[in-house]
């Protein structure tokens, strides 16, 4: 996953990851709330692959120092706000957390093929931007790009890949926080791509099949997807192995702290502060950099008779 900074006061998430084959309409398989993250995610204490100005800290470690806790039933995951960083440390205390399983092409199930993200290799990123940007970014790293949204790439072959802007004002940052969050979906299908859909909270787009917290969802009641990254470009297969769920927060680096976007955020000030500088000397700007989650959900297609007698078929061939 490439570096995420969220600077949000009160962030409510439901990110169902959906796995799908045949059908469009999934059953619940797993979710994650609350407590729930603790078990079933690694908080990673490595460099960060963005070169960020970042330390990240264990499980323990966040804990005691209040970076990662549970509030009114929310995850919550946030940046150390009180300290001034010594320019020799490796960077601000945050949080990097992995899923401890990971989710891969299997034949299991009715065809279904599980997603989270993989860091390795090919990328995709559910949710992404920095600094003082209006709207948030799916991004992908390899060919074609379709939906609502407004592509910046035309090739994602390269290192940076293609990004897909969102239209909504709400998607990401100010707007985003005022409006309390929102719902981010994911689906991975081997015949048919990658696709993302985002609603603000309260929105009346948003499925209620979704903001109910139904144990069944159907993907023909929804909205055009936000980015569609169709099977047709690339051989999913071949490109995407196992896949962790991976959720950061980030500083500097070679995403926010690049020239390009530095020069552009206006966060240098009238102090003309280089990324490093303002990430050690401002700890105040980091009061609200966290992320809070209501709940993470992973979905399995519901198999039908049709649906496993095309994959009998699939499978002869």
């Amino acid at each position: 996953m490439l570096s995420t900074i969220s600077t949000s006061k009160y962030i409510l998430l439901s990110l169902p990851l959906i796995n799908t084959a045949l059908g469009a309409t999934y059953t619940l398989s797993k979710s994650w709330q609350g407590n729930d993250f603790f078990d079933g995610f690694t908080w990673w204490e490595w460099d960060d692959p963005t070169q960020g100005r970042v330390n990240y800290v264990n499980q323990e470690t966040a804990i005691s120092r209040n970076l990662s806790y549970v509030n009114g039933g929310n995850f919550i995951m946030r940046a150390d706000s009180t300290n001034v960083v010594d320019p020799s440390a490796r960077g601000r205390d945050s949080v990097r957390i992995h899923s401890k399983d990971t989710y891969t092409d299997g034949n299991h199930g009715c065809q279904t093929y599980a997603y989270g993200m993989w860091y390795l290799a090919s990328i995709l990123d559910m949710y992404q931007s920095w600094n003082m940007a209006s709207r948030r970014r799916s991004r992908y790293h390899r060919r074609d790009i379709r939906g609502s949204g407004t592509p910046l790439l035309s090739d994602c072959t390269g290192g940076v890949g293609c990004g897909v802007r969102d239209k909504s004002s709400k998607s990401f940052g100010e707007e985003f926080n005022k409006n309390e969050g929102g719902i981010f979906v994911m689906r991975r299908s081997k015949t048919r791509g990658f696709s993302f859909w985002f609603w603000p909270h309260n929105s009346p787009q948003a499925p209620t099949d979704i903001t109910s917290g139904s144990q069944t969802i159907m993907e023909s009641l929804w909205s055009t997807p936000v980015a569609n990254f169709p099977a047709d470009q690339c051989d999913i297969n071949s490109h995407f192995d196992d896949h962790e769920i991976i959720i950061n927060l980030t500083f500097a680096g070679v995403w926010a702290g690049g020239d390009a976007q530095w020069a552009a955020s206006g966060c240098a000030g009238t102090a003309g502060w280089t990324p490093d500088d303002y990430v050690n000397k401002n700890p105040q700007a980091f009061t609200d950099a966290y992320w809070e989650i209501r709940s993470l959900r992973w979905y399995t297609p519901v198999c039908t008779a049709g649906a496993r007698k095309r994959r009998l078929t699939e499978d002869q061939w």
